[in-house]
């Protein structure tokens, strides 16, 4: 992006007041993207107005501030006083060539050693490396029947060389609860721990929680999701944005499970992030 550092800046410039963790994600097309943003950094530090960005901190640690919550929700949990926040970065592939060319203009293999350097550098600093792998379920150029073993041989190769997680997208929304589950079953037997995963649903067709609620019941316990639903992607024609992250959290506290959101908290900033753009 022509305007990336410009906007990096601003983000840093403005890092809002919390009681828990924030950790930003960077997402770099390649190691030009990485080396912008590492020289962004240096020239903030030698002004003196940050250190070099911090990768997240260890879960499990007694290391860090003492631990507060100021919300009366019950599902919500104790988390680090306010802090700097931590940073991440994040390279994205597609599980077809029609749409990796559309959105990166290179081929899958010509994205995977785009990423090498970016890999090398990512362990240097001590950042973590997070990888997506888009139009899992469904591509708008290749059609609804992406080949499941494909997407796991490339997040076999995305782990062996160094990522720390593994971001499976339903980019286009495709995605059917059989599709997710023969998916997931297929990334298990590829050796694909589910520990490495975290899953990536838009809402196009209504299913995003359904398939939420497949990765669940198959043990994965990272998911992405946008207040109000706020997302898309220009090279996916008609696709909705993420799944609502407070539907998602709504439905898992409806499972018993316990996420530590304050739902209430949450529902009022999605009423007023799709009221500031028009959305319902």
């Amino acid at each position: 992006m022509a305007n990336s550092a410009e906007i990096l800046e601003h983000v840093l410039n403005n890092t809002p007041q919390s009681p828990h963790p924030i950790t930003y994600q960077w997402l770099l097309p390649n190691v030009r993207g990485l080396d912008n943003f590492l020289a962004l950094w240096q020239a903030r530090t030698q002004s003196g107005q940050d250190a070099y960005p911090t990768p997240p901190p260890s879960p499990g640690t007694n290391e860090g501030p003492p631990l507060n919550t100021s919300s009366q929700d019950a599902n919500a949990t104790p988390s680090a006083t306010s802090s700097p926040p931590s940073h991440e970065l994040s390279i994205f592939t597609a599980a077809t060539e029609s749409f990796t060319q559309k959105n990166t203009n290179c081929s899958i293999a010509e994205s995977l050693t785009r990423f090498e350097p970016i890999m090398t550098r990512g362990k240097e600093l001590n950042l973590k490396v997070r990888a997506y792998i888009s139009v899992a379920l469904g591509c708008p150029y290749e059609g609804p029947n992406v080949d499941a073993r494909k997407v796991a041989d490339l997040a076999v190769s995305l782990l062996e060389m160094g990522a720390d997680e593994i971001s499976v997208a339903d980019t286009t929304g495709m995605g059917t609860a059989p599709k997710t589950a023969e998916l997931l079953k297929t990334l298990n037997a590829a050796g694909v721990d589910k520990t490495d995963l975290a899953l990536h649903f838009h809402d196009t067709y209504g299913q995003a929680l359904v398939n939420s609620v497949v990765a669940l019941e198959h043990g994965i316990r990272t998911f992405d999701a946008a207040v109000g639903g706020l997302g898309g992607c220009p090279f996916s024609p008609g696709a909705t944005g993420n799944v609502a992250t407070e539907d998602l959290v709504h439905c898992l506290h409806s499972l018993g499970l316990k996420t530590g959101v304050d739902i209430e908290m949450l529902a009022e900033i999605g009423e007023w992030i799709s009221g500031s753009w028009g959305g319902e």
